[in-house]
């Protein structure tokens, strides 16, 4: 007999009481967030390259990631407020705008753009978290299923289908710019161009998504609008999870999973694939980035049913990323054969251990924490986004060896942290069992 965790995810006997299949959303959400992330992931790969006039590219992005920080601290009340599909909608934005801005690159365009869209970024993602929680709930409520598998299981699905976005969008870019004479890249206008029509599909595609019924309803949204109880909001909801062990344990590795997002985008594409592949190569090793990406997120999807699945999954991620870095404080750009294979398998471990970190980290957060979940990515927003802007102010000021280091360390200590806090979950649950 099939157990909880082997049943399907569509309930495929149907009697008196209607069942939604909840699955449908995710696959909607999932490319919709596809359309727009291959147009911004793209662009923010060439920040570093194509806006290079006074630093412009890297400092937006400092600019951008410091925004999503402090909008991090009230994101949850505006989802709360606007529900998490009209949190969707307006998020989407300032994505738009931001590209808007690159076709027109300079202080006055990049900076404003940057700062809306680290609004805009802090409502999409709190919003995508509660959206995709809600959806997973829903789903095994109504077909009785195991929840921490169908939280696994959408994870995987939204992140593996997420992370094509470097694929496509990288291959765009491959493609659509040409290398010019004395450094200058032409095909610009063309790419940013078709970058907003994707986009613009993406948030049309966005709007076909239900409402979720669990979420507040109009009336409660409309009572919590006064300042006062804007302040409460903004205690309950982001202040008191750090007084929660649970969270304070697992802060470091969602810390840690912005340093190494962040270090692919800024430090790795520059140190290591420039120097082996030439400004063309970019876009192909952040292609083989996604690819890896989207494959790891899919399999560790369907691999995660509950704790201990997760443990195994971020050890086993951690070891890797642990050894790359090892690997990266020794290396010296290679010639011949090696200098293009040696990148492209750095890249693939990267995209691996990406996709470990995003599905396990959301799938995590479900399982822990349930009566907030507006609150509870917020605080992943929140972390992610201000160690993304720690690495992005810090690069320009401080060696590679260090910031591997920084790396190193961050890693060590956050899968401690994570270590320290399985064992204490684990045993709870036996005492409570015994």
């Amino acid at each position: 007999m099939a157990t909880d965790e082997e049943s399907p995810l569509v309930d495929q006997n149907q009697n008196g009481t209607q069942t939604l299949n909840h699955s449908r959303d995710i696959h909607i959400l999932s490319w919709a967030f596809l359309l727009i992330f291959l147009a911004y992931g793209a662009a923010q790969n060439l920040q570093s390259t194509l806006n290079t006039d006074g630093d412009l590219g890297t400092i937006s992005l400092g600019i951008l990631y410091t925004s999503f920080t402090v909008s991090s601290l009230f994101a949850s009340s505006v989802v709360r407020k606007l529900g998490s599909k009209n949190a969707l909608l307006l998020g989407t934005t300032g994505y738009w705008l931001y590209i808007a801005a690159n076709l027109k690159p300079s202080w006055y365009t990049m900076v404003p753009a940057s700062l809306y869209l680290g609004f805009a970024a802090a409502i999409l993602w709190v919003g995508e978290g509660t959206y995709l929680t809600s959806a997973a709930r829903s789903q095994a409520i109504d077909h009785k299923l195991h929840e921490g598998t169908v939280i696994g299981h959408f994870n995987g699905e939204f992140w593996a289908i997420f992370a094509t976005h470097q694929l496509v969008g990288n291959l765009l870019t491959l493609f659509l710019l040409k290398d010019g004479t004395e450094g200058s890249t032409s095909g610009t206008t063309l790419l940013f161009t078709v970058f907003l029509g994707s986009m613009t599909l993406g948030t049309f595609l966005m709007a076909f998504l239900k409402k979720r019924d669990n979420e507040e309803t109009d009336e409660q949204r409309d009572s919590s609008l006064s300042f006062y109880s804007f302040l409460i909001s903004l205690w309950k909801h982001v202040i008191t999870p750090l007084c929660d062990a649970r969270m304070l344990l697992i802060v470091p590795l969602i810390a840690y999973s912005g340093l190494q997002q962040a270090f692919v985008w800024a430090e790795f594409t520059k140190f290591f694939v420039q120097p082996s592949l030439g400004e063309s190569g970019v876009g192909g090793a952040m292609a083989v980035y996604g690819v890896f990406d989207a494959i790891c997120s899919l399999a560790a999807g369907r691999f995660t049913s509950g704790l201990t699945s997760i443990t195994v999954i971020v050890s086993g991620g951690a070891f890797l990323q642990c050894g790359i870095l090892i690997w990266l404080l020794n290396y010296s750009v290679p010639t011949g054969a090696l200098g293009v294979v040696y990148p492209l398998l750095i890249a693939a471990i990267w995209g691996i251990g990406d996709g470990v970190l995003m599905t396990q980290l959301n799938a995590l957060l479900a399982m822990l924490f349930k009566h907030d979940m507006e609150g509870t990515f917020a605080q992943l927003k929140l972390w992610q986004s201000a160690s993304i802007a720690v690495v992005f102010f810090l690069s320009p000021y401080i060696s590679l060896q260090a910031m591997l280091f920084l790396m190193l360390a961050a890693l060590i200590l956050s899968l401690a942290a994570f270590l320290f806090l399985v064992l204490n979950l684990e045993k709870a649950f036996s005492s409570n069992h015994t």
